[in-house]
């Protein structure tokens, strides 16, 4: 009897973890921002920093990325502030959508290709290969962070 109730409460736990998923919908579903992107065919280098102002803004530097529909690049993140900050890609929809699940789960692990969350003076990198052209968005989806200002726009052209 003990197994099962702990059985039971491990369930219950694990539900709504579970259920919230991941910052890119995850689960093997494709993403209409694009796809992991091979290495050794980056094309471009763009170099992100993240930070907080002494105002209370969070923002992303630049805050506008213009890429090639069927271009793969790195994405150099540096977190050159004093809190964690992550950086997510993916439509706009999507990333509000999984705004609100941060808000309920707001220390959630993330092992998305297209997404990246750093300790203060962290650096790490998103490999993306964009496959349709279009507007979508990165943001920091901690907890009031995007509120701050922390979010940009990717532009990508069709040619």
């Amino acid at each position: 009897m003990k197994i099962y109730t702990l059985a039971l409460a491990l369930a219950a736990i694990a539900g709504p973890a579970l259920a919230s998923g991941n910052h890119a919908g995850g689960h093997g579903e494709k993403m209409a921002v694009g796809e992991p992107g091979d290495k050794s065919k980056v094309t471009q280098t763009i170099r992100v920093s993240m930070k907080e102002t002494e105002d209370g803004k969070m923002l992303f530097q630049p805050a506008v990325i213009k890429v090639r529909k069927d271009q793969t690049v790195k994405i150099s993140i540096k977190n050159a502030g004093q809190s964690d900050h992550e950086f997510v890609l993916d439509k706009e929809d999507k990333i509000l959508e999984h705004k609100k699940v941060m808000e309920k789960f707001p220390e959630m692990e993330h092992a998305d290709a297209n997404s990246l969350r750093l300790t203060a003076g962290q650096s790490g990198e998103i490999v993306w290969k964009f496959t349709t052209g279009g507007e979508f968005k990165f943001a920091c989806l901690i907890p009031g962070h995007y509120e701050a200002g922390m979010h940009g726009d990717v532009s990508v052209a069709a040619e």
